[in-house]
């Protein structure tokens, strides 16, 4: 197959990347000399743009789009989360039709369901908030609502959900503990009780090369590891994989999400565009429960974990031992 994939350059697209060019032949989504050089490295074709202004000719002959770029924030406008997570959606979802991509795999996240709420045993037919105090959550329920509402025949649409991606190669929720740790920061929110689904990196570029030809157009599918833990077990064996010891400081979530809401108002009121200090949504979206069902990724993707929390933890000590 010939597949474009956004987003390359971070995490998950360059892991989905790296996996699927054994097989078929990849072009990605460049939108900087930095990017340029590092997807260049990983042996991959680049298409030099940006999110919103992708031309149909760069799509040509392209038969899957994997669609991972997002505005993650947690800081900005809501400029800026509209124009990278919607805009940036709906101009891709256009160019592809134009140039007759048959299949547009987007990878969306359980957060476009959050506005603050314990999410308790969830699967895909929990409904979108009516409101969200959360510009990404906001953004991210616009962006998949738009791709599914773009499967017609012959231009297929999947959305994937994975939470709270991790494993080998982590440049996200691993780094940030580690240096919130160094810099004295860390603390667990209600002692780190609250349980949540986790999604290895492994199972996710599973599920999403199953998405390349199985799945219902026009679905949405859950993926996780199909385990639960509480957020202080699944971070503590997670850091003690890097050889660090997380600290037993706690505060109660809603004085902390109290305080960032405070801090988020004087930056804005400011105009600060730094990142503030505290922010509100991660620590609401890490301070409350959010366990997953996957039984339709089960039955419609045929998905199945590849690997177990304690495996994708293996590896990642492994890996720390390597570097």
């Amino acid at each position: 197959m010939r597949i474009f994939i956004t987003g390359a350059s971070g995490f998950v697209g360059g892991a989905i990347a790296r996996h699927l060019k054994k097989d078929h032949s990849i072009k990605a989504l460049s939108r900087s000399v930095e990017s340029d050089a590092k997807l260049k490295a990983q042996g991959l074709e680049i298409v030099r743009g940006s999110l919103g202004s992708i031309p149909k000719e760069s799509l040509k002959d392209i038969d899957v789009i994997i669609h991972c770029a997002a505005f993650v924030g947690p800081w900005g406008t809501r400029k800026d989360f509209w124009e990278g997570n919607v805009d940036g959606t709906s101009q891709l979802l256009e160019a592809a039709k134009q140039a007759g991509v048959k299949r547009f795999i987007h990878m969306g996240t359980e957060a476009a369901l959050f506005f603050g709420q314990n999410m308790v045993q969830i699967d895909e037919s929990y409904p979108y908030p009516k409101s969200t105090p959360y510009l990404y959550s906001e953004t991210k329920a616009e962006a998949e609502r738009r791709v599914v509402a773009a499967n017609s025949s012959g231009f297929e649409t999947i959305v994937l959900r994975p939470r709270l991606v991790w494993g080998p190669g982590d440049t996200t929720v691993l780094p940030e503990v580690k240096k919130m740790v160094s810099q004295g920061k860390f603390m667990w929110l209600d002692g780190g009780r609250a349980k949540t689904s986790v999604t290895c990196i492994t199972n996710l570029v599973y599920a999403t090369e199953l998405a390349l030809t199985k799945g219902k157009p026009g679905s949405i599918y859950f993926v996780t590891d199909d385990e639960d833990r509480t957020i202080r077990d699944f971070l503590t064996e997670m850091l003690g994989t890097q050889g660090v010891s997380l600290p037993k400081a706690s505060i109660p979530s809603s004085i902390a999400s109290l305080l960032a809401y405070i801090v988020e108002g004087i930056w804005r009121i400011l105009g600060i565009r730094k990142e503030p200090p505290m922010m509100r949504f991660p620590i609401d979206i890490m301070g409350k429960e959010c366990t997953i069902r996957i039984d339709r990724a089960k039955k419609e993707l045929e998905y199945k974990p590849l690997v177990s929390v304690a495996q994708g933890l293996e590896s990642m000590r492994k890996e720390a031992l390597s570097n």
